[in-house]
């Protein structure tokens, strides 16, 4: 799923942020623990996929897709 994601094009990418950076950034991160077994990728996707708690990750998420292309924080 990382893989899908990250050769998406860099439009696609944003708006899926826009619409979908909720839950996209949380999702993300769990599926990224399961390709680097880190347990600190796995803790901040759970805790993103959290109602509530997912504005601010939604945020930081957006803005890293802009300037970099991927997501970038925490989620190694």
């Amino acid at each position: 799923m990382c893989k899908v994601y990250d050769d998406l094009p860099y439009v696609a990418k944003i708006i899926l942020q826009i619409f979908f950076g909720w839950i996209l950034g949380g999702l993300y991160r769990i599926f990224k623990y399961l390709e680097s077994k880190n347990t600190t990728t796995l803790v901040v996707g759970i805790l993103f996929v959290i109602p509530g708690i997912d504005l601010i990750p939604w945020i930081i998420d957006l803005v890293t897709v802009i300037l970099h292309d991927k997501i970038t924080v925490l989620a190694d």
